[in-house]
């Protein structure tokens, strides 16, 4: 076992504010103490020359690959580079990872937040008269429009594309084209006309299966180890294909269980039952959202005027098998596209959770609809707000000490900080410095401990790994809240 490499690149800019060409923390370091650079973004780290242009330093060409997901997105920042195989006289392609990130969307919260100002704009509607039904209003969306939950992914997608060009020599863009069969993963044996109606090209069932039960035995909750499509009921007892009578078992319990009832051979294990079969019949919403901005996200690429690769998702799982590279969003990323060699990819991911920059909305309101507080009229508080990151000098009291982390603004002006140590209490603006503004993201580094990837390569059993941003998490806007 070896430790993965936790020191990530620092982005440079030169004397204007144009990218220039990543540098280690090291070499960050190195320019600050000597006072050649100063520091324009701490996370992720940017810093600005003071003595350079970009007219007078050689670029190597960058590009930024994505792995589209429902829940989260990985992004990899890689340097292109081409050798020449001595032996077969073959150009390789040469891929070297310098930044890995994932990123963690807030779709479900914002479709949530809809339903709920719908009812309650229902609810008043009701009880003023006066006011004009509204259900002419339809047809009014344009082509290609998509709903806020669903449109969310792609900007945010984009966003950080937009930074990464602002932030590095950007030169192309990848982005893996996933489709989820609609029709094939609901009934396997559709055929003739009926396809054709439906979509064409699938994915396969393995790998949507793989991700529906996060790699894991259904039946003992066993990882790393070579897992079966099991029928939940047997076809001995009249079980189909369908995709929501198939799981995923472990040699043992697929061998154990053979052809009883899920029923009979979990009988002592309600629970376990309970959720297999609540899992087993959910929705293909996770598998409609990506179908749904697939192609949005890639237009939107292409508006940068660069150039965009696309590839499958059966080719990004073969280069990972290929090269030994664990199963995680942002190393999926990695692979995406043509890789014909794969460097530098054991470093930290920066874990990134959208957050939102606060509610526009100052009334809060109960379930019933009617309002309990309200939140200041003003975001900023003594030059503060919610979710910027702080670093807090007491120099006596109870709360004497040095803290660092996001605020949450108070009206009286003590404010409350949540770090990596937790939340401290009553800290008055006095002490509080500025480091960075609330750019509506939570950040975190995850480094993973992992297995020798030589012999990874050979038989390469990964799970998927969700690092929760708990360092330096972002705030909701609604902590800061007067009494009514």
């Amino acid at each position: 076992m070896f430790e993965v490499d936790f020191e990530s690149m620092v982005f440079v800019l030169d004397k204007r504010g144009k990218p220039l060409m990543p540098c280690t923390e090291k070499r960050a370091r190195l320019l600050l103490s000597r006072h050649r650079a100063r520091v324009s973004r701490v996370l992720p780290m940017v810093i600005r020359l003071m003595d350079r242009t970009q007219d007078s330093c050689q670029l190597q060409p960058l590009r930024v690959k994505l792995d589209p997901g429902s829940k989260r997105t990985g992004i990899a920042l890689v340097r292109e580079s081409e050798t020449i195989d001595f032996q077969s006289g073959q150009i390789k392609r040469r891929a070297t990872v310098l930044l890995l990130m994932e990123l963690a969307h807030r779709g479900r919260r914002i479709s949530e937040a809809l339903t709920a100002r719908q009812s309650m704009r229902r609810r008043r509607r009701g009880n003023l008269r006066y006011r004009a039904p509204r259900f002419l209003n339809r047809g009014n969306k344009p082509k290609g429009w998509l709903a806020p939950s669903l449109q969310h992914r792609v900007d945010t997608s984009m966003a950080w594309v937009k930074r990464f060009q602002a932030w590095a020599p950007v030169t192309a863009l990848s982005a893996e084209l996933v489709r989820f069969d609609m029709q094939a993963l609901r009934d396997p044996e559709i055929s003739g006309i009926e396809y054709n109606q439906g979509t064409l090209f699938g994915y396969e069932v393995r790998e949507y299966l793989s991700q529906k039960w996060q790699r894991t035995c259904a039946y003992c909750d066993a990882q790393d180890l070579p897992l079966q499509i099991e029928h939940i009921q047997s076809k001995a007892r009249g079980g189909s294909n369908r995709i929501s009578n198939l799981t995923l078992a472990c040699d043992a319990c697929n061998r154990k269980k053979a052809a009883r009832s899920v029923e009979d051979f979990l009988a002592k294990e309600p629970t376990r039952l309970e959720r297999i079969l609540k899992t087993a019949k959910a929705p293909l919403r996770d598998a409609a959202a990506v179908n749904s901005t697939r192609w949005a996200l890639v237009n939107a690429l292409r508006a940068t005027k660069l150039p965009v690769e696309t590839a499958s998702g059966g080719l990004t799982k073969f280069n990972r098998s290929h090269w030994g590279v664990p199963k995680t969003h942002a190393l999926d990323a990695a692979c995406v596209g043509q890789v014909e060699e794969l460097r530098g990819w054991n470093i930290a991911t920066l874990t990134l959770k959208a957050m939102g920059r606060g509610s526009y909305q100052r009334t809060r309101l109960t379930k019933y609809g009617f309002p309990r507080g309200y939140l200041l009229r003003s975001k900023r508080v003594h030059g503060f707000a919610t979710g910027d990151m702080i670093r807090a000098c007491v120099p006596s009291g109870k709360k004497a000490g040095r803290y660092v982390g996001r605020v949450a603004v108070r009206a009286s002006g003590f404010f409350n900080i949540q770090g990596s140590e937790g939340i401290i209490q009553g800290i008055s603006h006095r002490h509080c410095r500025l480091i960075q503004r609330n750019d509506g993201y939570g950040y975190h580094y995850s480094p993973v401990t992992i297995s020798d990837p030589i012999a990874s390569a050979k038989n390469p059993k990964w799970t998927d790994a969700s690092h929760p941003p708990l360092y330096l998490p972002g705030l909701k806007a609604e902590v800061s809240r007067e009494k009514v």
